[in-house]
C-alpha cells in the first residue's frame, strides 16, 4: 500500500528533476507539517542554504498577531519577503514541495509576492 508521505515524496521527486535554484535564482522549498510552516531560499549550484525560516523562529514569534495556520503562514511570507530583500534576492523559482498549491502553501507564495519578491 502507497501511504501519503510515499505520494508525496514522489511528487516532490516531479518536481525537483525540473527545477535547480542558482545564485540568482534560488529555489524556496517549502514543508508544511500539522503544526507549523518551514520554508528556506537554497542555492543547488554551491548545495547550499541561502536563508531559512519558521514559524518557531524568534522573529516570526515577535511579530505574531493572529490566530490561525492560514494567517500565520502570510506573516511568514511577509517576513520572508524583507529576509529575502536584505539578502539581495528579487526572483526566487518556487518549490512547493509536493504539496498542492492552495491553503497555507497558497498564502505564503502570495504574501510572497507582496513583498516585492517575482516568480
Amino acid at each position: 500500500m502507497i501511504t501519503k508521505q510515499k505520494r508525496l515524496k514522489r511528487r516532490h521527486g516531479r518536481i525537483r528533476k525540473k527545477m535547480t535554484g542558482t545564485a540568482e535564482r534560488p529555489r524556496v522549498c517549502v514543508k508544511r507539517s500539522l503544526n507549523n510552516f518551514y520554508a528556506q531560499a537554497i542555492d543547488d549550484t554551491q548545495a547550499r542554504t541561502i536563508t531559512s525560516i519558521s514559524t518557531l523562529c524568534e522573529s516570526f514569534k515577535n511579530a505574531k498577531s493572529e490566530a490561525g495556520k492560514i494567517n500565520a503562514a502570510s506573516k511568514l511570507g511577509e517576513l520572508f519577503g524583507v529576509v529575502l530583500k536584505e539578502k539581495g534576492v528579487e526572483k526566487i523559482a518556487f518549490d512547493r514541495g509536493g504539496f498542492k498549491y492552495h491553503g497555507r502553501v497558497k498564502a505564503f507564495a502570495e504574501s510572497l509576492r507582496k513583498a516585492g519578491v517575482e516568480f
